[in-house]
């Protein structure tokens, strides 16, 4: 048996060591990214670089993938994950602390603390004072949850916990996240439904075309006036020059929001954290461990999980001769050209599986037979494949 291929890896941040502790013997981390095979990354900009020849996958510590030019690693053939979920449990719970923060005036009281902090009848003005800092309990209230993906489930059921009623709304909802969804959750078939029913709405969806400024001025005419909005997500789904406004009117009586730029950090009636959601360290060891898991199956095995460019594959271990990973684009007779080739060259498929995924698609081929030198390069020859990778042969050399 022979042993595994080495890798090497290239960290553009720093990644926890519960993660990096999952790669097999054989894997090192590297500081020349000329080197790498896989790069883990967490926050650093990527949209400007140049990808080494080399490069097979970048995993990202975390769900968002705005830092990482999607659409130019598809065109290379460098596949692109991230961690859906790992970080689930410590957003879910700042957003209850985001809850808490919009009905009760916590942030004023604590301010009325500090600012009073040296007077010696601090005690007895405070009695008076607290009636400045009054709010509402949560309990009873409605909130609209838009997006139930892994975190927006999370967020329902703990709100349902408290007491809460909730309005949950996503039309592409997953079967993995209706079955974890409690029953008490009703559902909104539109968001003008979530809009005009809740006293609290918190969006939970990916940054996209689609969804930028989602809430606006036309969004926040149908609210409730007093609501109270909650943007634990991204900062481009809220047109903030729109808020502004309906914040200063009182129509919105308050903006809780992870994400500081030179416009929220200014708004009237909010707060503002300094995206502290993923910020604890279980969040960061559950993200890295995921991460490290999911290129090393590709890496090893050709195995596809949680990518944002190319399709969910698995085709488990290989234990033919050899397997090839061949990513291409999804267009008529790319298949039938790519069994041809083998065909045609007396190789024997034991096992295929292709998997298509918008204008991408991917195909992995288990066969019987020791590969030719050249195989991968007359593979590359077939219009439309963008990369050929040999995953693994069961014979020197690979």
């Amino acid at each position: 048996m022979l042993a595994p291929k080495e890798r090497k890896i290239f960290c553009l941040n720093s990644i926890s060591e519960a993660g990096l502790a999952k790669f097999r013997k054989g894997y090192t981390i590297t500081d020349e990214i000329s080197e790498a095979a896989g790069i883990l990354v967490r926050s650093a900009d990527m949209k400007e670089m140049k990808f080494p020849e080399g490069l097979r996958a970048i995993a990202r510590a975390g769900a968002g993938v705005n830092n990482i030019p999607i659409e130019r690693c598809s065109e290379e053939g460098i596949v692109v994950f991230n961690t859906p979920g790992a970080n689930a449990n410590s957003v879910k719970e700042l957003v209850v602390a985001g809850l808490l923060l919009a009905s009760r005036d916590i942030y004023g009281g604590i301010s009325w603390v500090k600012s009073n902090a040296t007077n010696p009848d601090i005690t007895k003005l405070a009695e008076k004072a607290k009636k400045n800092f009054a709010g509402h309990e949560i309990k009873g209230k409605t909130l609209g949850v838009i997006g139930l993906g892994a975190i927006g489930v999370q967020v329902a059921n703990a709100a349902i916990s408290l007491g809460m009623q909730v309005l949950g709304y996503d039309p592409y909802l997953s079967l993995k996240s209706a079955w974890m969804l409690s029953p008490m959750v009703k559902h909104a078939d539109t968001p003008e439904e979530v809009y005009a029913a809740s006293d609290f709405i918190t969006i939970h969806v990916p940054a996209m075309d689609s969804t930028r400024h989602m809430i606006n001025a036309e969004a926040i005419s149908k609210m409730k006036p007093g609501i109270r909005i909650l943007n634990f997500a991204r900062d481009v789904l809220v047109d903030e020059a729109a808020l502004r406004e309906a914040l200063t009117s009182g129509h919105v009586a308050g903006y809780i929001s992870d994400f500081p730029n030179t416009t929220s950090a200014n708004l009237p009636h909010s707060i503002v954290l300094p995206h502290l959601g993923a910020s604890t360290e279980e969040a960061e060891e559950n993200c890295a461990i995921m991460a490290a898991l999911q290129l090393q199956d590709y890496l090893d095995n050709g195995n596809i999980t949680n990518s944002v460019n190319y399709p969910e594959t698995n085709a488990g271990t290989c234990g033919a001769e050899a397997r090839v990973a061949i990513l291409h684009r999804n267009i008529p007779a790319m298949l039938s050209g790519i069994t041809s080739f083998f065909g045609n060259n007396g190789l024997n498929i034991e096992n295929l599986i292709n998997r298509a995924r918008g204008q991408y698609a991917y195909t992995l081929v288990d066969i019987s037979h020791k590969m030719p030198d050249d195989t991968t390069e007359r593979l590359r020859e077939i219009s439309g494949v963008l990369r050929v990778r040999r995953v693994k042969e069961n014979s020197p050399g690979w």
